[in-house]
Order: structure tokens, then sequence, then C-alpha cells
């Protein structure tokens, strides 16, 4: 579907804190199965949808009038309360209402796709945009981009398991629960079957149209090399960052859960403003990133570093 069938914009959103929002694969899983059960309740397209640690982009065709604002509304209200439900928080959580920029020309909706297939990229989260799992981008061409194809006879009881359930919910047009994810992939035995969990979820709950995105490149290829040889830009919507890398979040919750103030990195959100501190101080010696960075990822005020 090209964009004179409608309006496209790149839509923006942030937390209200700058804080981390998706510190677990069930975390990333909860928006995503939640984004694409509403979707098609509404006159809309997705032909992207980017989820980094602390903001989420999405490039979307507006097919109708108000369509864009309710659908989007509804994603946050769900995804917030399914969210604060799972691990205890309170309170709303994004910026509102959230940025939108429409792009009027083909030139300039390339640019936008490639700002975020890109996005990964510039925050040195991964070195190619398609290895990065939470843009989507790879599984415009697989549906397992990044695990070995599931053969059910060589599964474990638990995936089986697993499978049907994800498949029960979706026939039922359900989204995956944090509990519900949690309880799934804590039953599976190994590294290899969680991966095959969760691009067998991606596979069969996307509503992303890569078709639609490929056809501004004229082939996945050329989608690629566009990628691969300018990161894009984006002028309507400015991002402000901290630090030069998002991967330093992975480290502060490897190091984090290893010190044992919490026992679940989600454990952050019970903590007092003096326990904050501590693991504030903990991790700021042992990781090598800005304080902001590391008051984002307690959710400490930035005011307060």
């Amino acid at each position: 579907m090209r964009s004179n069938d409608g309006i496209f914009y790149h839509c923006y959103q942030r937390p209200k804190d700058r804080g981390v929002i998706f510190y677990t694969v069930s975390d990333h899983l909860l928006y995503f199965t939640i984004f694409c059960v509403v979707i098609p309740k509404y006159s809309v397209t997705v032909l992207k949808l980017v989820q980094m640690p602390d903001h989420v982009h999405r490039s979307i065709i507006e097919n109708e009038y108000g369509q864009l604002g309710a659908c989007l509304n509804l994603v946050t209200s769900l995804f917030v309360r399914e969210y604060n439900k799972a691990h205890g928080r309170k309170g709303p959580m994004f910026d509102t209402p959230f940025g939108r920029a429409p792009k009027k020309t083909d030139k300039s909706i390339r640019t936008n796709l490639t700002y975020l297939d890109n996005n990964p990229v510039e925050r040195k989260l991964v070195e190619l945009a398609e290895d990065y799992r939470w843009n989507y981008l790879a599984y415009a061409v697989s549906d397992h981009p990044f695990s070995p194809k599931i053969l059910l006879r060589k599964a474990s009881m638990p995936l089986r398991r697993a499978l049907k359930m994800v498949k029960a919910r979706y026939s039922k047009g359900r989204y995956l629960t944090g509990a519900l994810l949690r309880r799934l992939f804590d039953s599976l035995p190994n590294r290899t079957e969680c991966e095959q969990l969760t691009d067998y979820i991606i596979g069969t709950y996307s509503v992303i149209d890569h078709r639609a995105a490929t056809s501004y490149f004229k082939s996945y290829e050329n989608e690629l090399i566009t990628a691969h040889a300018n990161t894009g830009s984006e002028y309507d919507i400015k991002e402000h960052f901290i630090g030069r890398s998002d991967a330093c979040y992975v480290k502060m919750t490897r190091v984090l859960l290893a010190s044992g103030l919490v026992k679940d990195i989600h454990d952050i959100y019970y903590l007092t403003p003096e326990e904050k501190h501590k693991a504030f101080r903990y991790l700021n010696s042992r990781i090598d990133a800005p304080g902001k960075q590391i008051a984002a990822f307690l959710h400490i005020p930035q005011k307060q570093v």
C-alpha cells in the first residue's frame, strides 16, 4: 500500500521520566502482542515498529481521519495497565499526546523508514539493522530469523504446550499478558527454545506490512543496502539521547541481578529512594556509562544525579 492511500506518519513516544521501558524479552512481547491485537481494529497500516529500551517508533499510514490517535492511545493504555499489573508499577508511563510527523513524499518516507531501521545501530545495540530483533526488519524475509526452525518431533513438551497456548490466545484475538509470558518462558528448558518461542510469537502476531515498507526501496536487498550505507536522519521529531550507547542497559541488568540487590530486574519499581541510590552507586562503580543513563535505568529523576 502506497502513502497516497492515506497519510504516512512517523509516530514517536517515550516515557515521562525518560527511563527504561523494556528490560526483558517479555516486556517487548507484551507491547508487541498488544499492538498487534489492537491494530486490526482500526483503519491503519503499519510499515515499521521499533522498540528501543526507552522509547518506541512507529511508521504508520492512517487510512481514515482520527484512526491513528484512537489506535495508539488504546495500545498505550492497555500496555501501561498490563505492564503495571505485571511489575508492581503505578501511574501513567508515556508522554501524551505521542509525537507525530507526517511524511508527504516518497523520499521523506524512505528516509524515515531507514531512520527507524537504523535506530538500534545508531545507539550501538547492533552493528547491522537486521541484527536487531525489535525493529522486526529480519522478519520481512523469515519467520524465525533468530532461531532454528521449530521441529515439533524434537521440541520439548513445555515448548509444545507454549506454542499451543500462544496459538489459542492469538486465535481468540487476545494478547499475551506479562504473567503468561513469564510462565511460558520459565517453563522452557534452554535458551534455544526461548528464542524459538520468541520468533514464533512474533511471526504469529505480526501485523507489520513488510511488503509495503519494502516497496519504497523496490526490494528487501535494496532496503538493507540503504540501511547499511546511511543511518538516516529525522528532522521533524528530535530525539535526545543519553550517553553514547544503549548496550549498557543489558550490562546493568546483569550486574544488578548478580549483586543480589534485586531478584528480578523489575524489582527496581519496589525500591525505596535510598535503595535506588545504593543501586546507583553500585552500578556507577562497575559500569562505564553516564550517571544520567544509570538514573534512567533505575528510574531516578535526572535532577537528582
